[in-house]
């Protein structure tokens, strides 16, 4: 059977949101069942409102369901991608973390394969600490981390953090995609080999 692998993610203005869709291609190219899920806003409207970028990204991606914990009890895999806040991860994605707990105590978490990547303003403003503050969440629940660590080529041209991607606001680069790509393949082989 194909491994299954939730790809989920919060964006505000499109980057998170493009690094998902990525990881999302890759693992379904490499043999993943893959169901795209996104954190749901939090943030009151009227800040939203207050921003016309929020907003249009917001609209954009109204065609892919909010995260269940149906999707995270079905996955044998998640690939996270979340921005940067304050140097930990958006308060949208801890806010659905925080719903998890009859999952963990259940054990429903554990033993499945997970990977992280997110972005921040500048290279410097806290892009590992985010991803490691998912990994520490993750252990709680008694999941594998996957990083990409420097097991791949691209991990020299991408900025170099072995924990995950990170990169700076925008588009994705033809690197930035590469290196997603191989995080994503990573993932997948260990979700197939931790479900078999």
């Amino acid at each position: 059977m194909a491994p299954k692998v939730t790809v989920l993610f919060y964006s505000t203005y499109g980057t998170n949101h493009g690094v998902a869709l990525e990881a999302a291609r890759a693992a379904e190219a490499a043999g993943a069942e893959v169901r795209l899920r996104r954190c749901k806003e939090t943030a009151p409207q009227e800040v939203i409102d207050a921003q016309d970028a929020w907003q249009d990204q917001l609209d954009k991606m109204q065609d892919i369901p909010e995260a269940t914990l149906d999707d995270m009890e079905w996955a044998d895999g998640y690939f996270i991608s979340v921005p940067t806040r304050f140097g930990v991860p958006a308060s949208q994605f801890r806010a659905f973390v925080d719903t998890l707990g009859p999952l963990w105590q259940k054990g429903a978490l554990a033993n499945k394969a997970v990977t992280a990547t997110t972005s921040a303003q500048n290279p410097h403003g806290g892009q590992e600490t985010t991803i490691q503050s998912i990994y520490v969440t993750a252990m709680h629940w008694g999941a594998i981390i996957v990083p990409p660590g420097y097991a791949d080529p691209v991990k020299f041209e991408d900025g170099g953090n072995p924990y995950g991607f990170s990169c700076t606001p925008g588009a994705l680069s033809e690197t930035g995609k590469q290196s997603v790509a191989f995080q994503a393949r990573r993932l997948v082989a260990f979700a197939e080999k931790l479900s078999a």
